[in-house]
């Protein structure tokens, strides 16, 4: 079976590191591609990027591939699903009609409100700054308040404003300076809500559903949830915020409803399904919805996933998954993202990575390789912001946090960053 990864960051190199490990697959390609999906042994494409669609194209009917499977959201909003689909390919994940769920804050929004997605209650839609302006003058002093861009914005699209002047700067930005682009050229205002964060993602062909394990994301740039939004600095899975009885609620009030319901309004969904919760008192409400797999919640998840992907996800892309389950390894694991300095803004780039053999060698580690260049099998320089995913299991969540830490600590470039209190949130539940 010859496999087609499309991405080049940490969430493709694990689902490289997966697909290989299956006796179903002979070949695994990846465009890009990075240093670790290199290393591995998957045939890299560098010049292919993940949103050139024709060429991707191309290339899966030259290379007769038999399964694709697509990372990240740009190549799903832009419709490679319908493209693959069309020349009878098969591909996982959402065509561009349902990959609107993420592709539009807004779309999303109002589909929960039709289906009584329990979400933030949200305090409008505006299209226009003036008007804008207006209703974040009307908040006061210390009001916290959610301001999200509709479009897709590399997960830095939302930001929750905890002062007017906060909220007026972001507003600012975003509508009349345009930092964003065309992204934020519509916002929308939701409700600050409070509880605890949990990302839950299922495999779903349209009507059935395969959950993976829970996990949580850290977003903000520095600890204590400080700093600037990010596209994630670091996961730990499972989630202890999502027991079963939450997990129950989320599958019946949430999952669901979002898939029936778009089956119901011409758009039915087929791929994965990430679900970005609070959760407070047991009780769920969505803050957004991805039409992929999460980046860096994919590398906790996947170490702990005992079973061979590469069925699962050919059941999901052909519309079979009836029946299919998955197996867990009961040990938690810590995923920390080592990032290079100036990200999330502009990262320095083409240092050389030290350490990377010995963490490599570390029980219970695994190394993901997000933008990193490889020169040769020992040496490997930073080319992005978010550098690597070093990921450990333990026989409980202090172990687990302990073991990653001590790999990370064994890795260096100048100017790395990294926060330091990935996994945290989940010692507090030992004491419950």
């Amino acid at each position: 079976m010859k496999v087609l990864v499309v991405g080049g960051g940490g969430r493709e190199d694990t689902l490289v590191w997966k697909i290989l490990q299956s006796p179903l697959v002979e070949e695994v390609y990846c465009a890009p591609g990075n240093g670790g999906t290199a290393e591995r042994a998957a045939i890299n494409l560098p010049d292919i990027k993940a949103n050139d669609i024709n060429t991707l194209l191309k290339f899966a009917l030259k290379k007769k591939i038999d399964l694709t499977v697509v990372g990240p959201e740009e190549p799903l909003t832009k419709g490679i699903v319908n493209d693959f689909r069309k020349l009878g390919l098969l591909i996982v994940g959402p065509t561009a009609e349902a990959a609107l769920i993420e592709g539009s804050k807004i779309f999303a929004k109002e589909l929960m409100l039709k289906y009584r997605i329990p979400t933030a209650r949200h305090f409008g839609i505006y299209r226009d700054w003036v008007i804008a302006m207006q209703r974040v003058e009307a908040l006061d002093k210390n009001e916290p308040i959610v301001i999200k861009a509709d479009g897709l914005c590399g997960g830095k699209g939302v930001k929750i404003c905890f002062t007017k002047v906060e909220a007026i700067n972001r507003v600012t930005d975003l509508m009349k300076y345009k930092f964003l682009g065309s992204a934020g050229k519509e916002v929308l205002f939701e409700e600050y809500l409070e509880g605890e964060e949990a990302s839950y993602i299922v495999l779903t062909d349209g009507k059935n559903v395969v959950p993976l394990a829970s996990s949580q994301d850290h977003k903000y740039s520095h600890d204590g949830d400080k700093g600037e939004m990010t596209g994630g600095m670091g996961a730990f899975s499972p989630a202890p915020v999502v027991t079963k009885e939450v997990e129950e609620k989320i599958l019946d009030q949430i999952i669901y409803p979002l898939i029936n319901g778009m089956a119901k309004d011409g758009r039915p969904y087929q791929g994965v399904l990430y679900a970005g919760l609070m959760i407070k008192d047991g009780e769920p409400k969505v803050l957004e919805f991805n039409a992929r797999l999460g980046d860096p919640e994919t590398q906790p998840v996947f170490v702990r996933m005992k079973n061979d992907i590469v069925p699962i996800l050919e059941a999901c892309a052909r519309g079979n998954l009836l029946g299919d389950s998955l197996e867990w390894d009961e040990r938690p694991a810590v995923c920390v993202v080592m990032c290079a300095k100036g990200y999330p803004g502009t990262p320095e780039k083409w240092d050389e990575i030290e350490g990377l053999n010995r963490a490599s060698l570390m029980d219970s580690i695994e190394i993901f390789h997000a933008g990193t260049l490889m020169i040769s099998s020992d040496e490997f320089w930073t080319n992005s912001g978010r550098v690597l995913g070093v990921t450990g299991l333990g026989r409980n969540i202090p172990e687990a946090i302990a073991k990653t830490y001590a790999a990370v600590k064994r890795i260096s470039w100048p100017g790395v960053h990294y926060r330091t209190d990935i996994g945290q949130k989940a010692l507090k539940w030992l004491k419950k």
